[in-house]
């Protein structure tokens, strides 16, 4: 009896000393604990909830750049090759859309080997180093130089995109007369010797021309103008005048096959841009939307613009000519989508569009160079008005890449009060220009004396469906 007794006075105790659920909730809110124990608590939910708000912006941040990722590789295949395949002969439609294809996967594998380190690794002014050859230490956590809330691993899949489609671009000018053979040696000595020191010197850490760091001349672009745009389209003119024009142009016409195929290329390449220059931002806030109105004001105005250009000249406006200043407002706004307003966008649009149609149509034909595609007249052209105008139309007001000592935004374009901004972007202009055409002109010397570049006249004659790749676009067909 004397035992029961005791052990049903624990259980009482017990009963009355156990806390329930509400203390438990007065306990973690601090009620009824000492000072420094609440503070301690305090700390410790605020930091909780700190971690669960960088996880959240990390999780979002991500998606959005995997998603825009995407766009761009879409911009590649299907959108360039659907419309530079529809641009030329039925008989080189396979042929232009494989250079393309081809390019997805030969850059990816440079790219995983030693092209993201040239790019982003630390190196000098021009080139990066080795640091992250074989994708070393490119995984999951963030590389905060670039992107503090999304993985290495994601930064260097979306730039990866970028290197894939530049190169693809020039194929636009040499289109229906070079070796397959030589388009792959050459794509791959211009991707190492043009694009990967372009890349750094804008983009990379310690890089010549990279504004966001304090580069030597810090040039404003947004999503490649001068490390994609002007480099492949001057690269693409070079190439055009090294290997010569097209047997039988311009005496005999060399219509496309399918503007059809084009057409929906160029909505594409239009709808792929929004990753592009939005995914620039490198995550999913208010510059990003910035960038993607920007984007859409530009390549309406030009569409608008080499529309009403080629109405006045030739009485009507053409679809492909809609289609093609649309694709050179894209390219132009690049450089300054993530640094002006959507008035200054549509401004550059409408610039790009009547420049670059007076470039294909009166530039080139004065010249009488074979840009097959107008690769030049689009981005070569397109590239080197928007960073020139970026110099111009740039605001504070969207992007205060430039602080003071104190931190305060400072002007940033020529409009916005900085008009020394201008010699900086001209200086980006020169030095894309000038490695453009030195690189291109001695890769395509190596190249001709290795492979040769240009296939031989029967089988330009015939075609390079069938003389290269034994195969036919349209089997059936009359």
């Amino acid at each position: 009896m004397k035992k029961l007794a005791v052990c049903a006075g624990l259980g009482l105790v017990l009963v009355v000393v156990t806390p329930g659920p509400r203390s438990f909730a007065l306990a973690a809110s601090g009620i009824g604990q000492s000072p420094q124990a609440a503070a301690q608590t305090a700390g410790v939910r605020i930091a909780k909830l700190e971690q669960q708000v960088a996880a959240a912006q990390t999780a979002g941040d991500n998606a959005w750049m995997l998603v825009c990722a995407a766009l761009v590789l879409m911009m590649t295949g299907p959108g360039l090759a659907l419309f530079y395949g529809g641009l030329v002969r039925r008989k080189n439609v396979l042929a232009t859309m494989m250079q393309s294809f081809i390019l997805m996967a030969l850059v990816t594998l440079l790219w995983a080997l030693f092209g993201y380190s040239l790019c982003f690794s630390p190196g000098d002014a021009v080139i990066g180093g080795f640091g992250a050859v074989f994708l070393r230490g490119v995984g999951g956590a963030p590389n905060p130089a670039y992107a503090a809330t999304i993985p290495q691993q994601t930064f260097m899949v979306f730039q990866l995109m970028f290197a894939i489609i530049t190169p693809a671009l020039i194929t636009g000018a040499f289109a229906e007369r070079m070796k397959f053979k030589a388009m792959v040696l050459f794509m791959i000595l211009w991707t190492i010797v043009v694009y990967d020191p372009m890349a750094h010197m804008v983009w990379g850490v310690g890089g010549l021309l990279n504004a966001a760091q304090g580069g030597r001349f810090p040039t404003l672009d947004f999503a490649g103008g001068t490390v994609v745009h002007i480099t492949s389209g001057v690269s693409a003119l070079v190439c055009a005048l090294y290997l010569g024009k097209r047997l039988g142009y311009p005496k005999e016409p060399m219509p496309p096959h399918n503007v059809v195929l084009s057409v929906i290329g160029a909505c594409m390449l239009w709808v792929g841009w929004f990753g592009f220059n939005a995914g620039s931002a490198l995550s999913a806030g208010t510059l990003a939307t910035s960038a993607f109105v920007a984007t859409q004001f530009g390549a309406a105005a030009a569409a608008l613009g080499w529309s009403a250009a080629e109405w006045i000249r030739n009485g009507k406006p053409s679809v492909l000519g809609a289609a093609s200043g649309a694709v050179a407002g894209l390219v132009a706004i690049t450089p300054a989508s993530g640094f002006v307003g959507p008035m200054a966008a549509l401004a550059i649009g409408a610039i790009a569009g009547v420049g670059c149609y007076w470039m294909v149509t009166k530039v080139k034909r004065r010249f009488g160079y074979d840009d097959s595609l107008d690769a030049f007249g689009v981005h070569g052209a397109g590239g080197t008005i928007g960073a020139l105008l970026t110099g111009i139309f740039a605001s504070s007001a969207i992007n205060p890449i430039f602080g003071d000592h104190k931190g305060g935004p400072l002007p940033v374009g020529l409009i916005n009060g900085n008009a020394g901004q201008m010699l900086n972007q001209l200086m980006g202009v020169v030095i894309a220009w000038g490695l453009a055409i030195a690189g291109t002109l001695v890769i395509l010397k190596v190249v001709d004396l290795l492979v040769g570049l240009r296939v031989p006249e029967d089988h330009e004659t015939r075609g390079l469906d069938l003389s290269l790749h034994g195969e036919e676009a349209y089997n059936g067909e009359a």
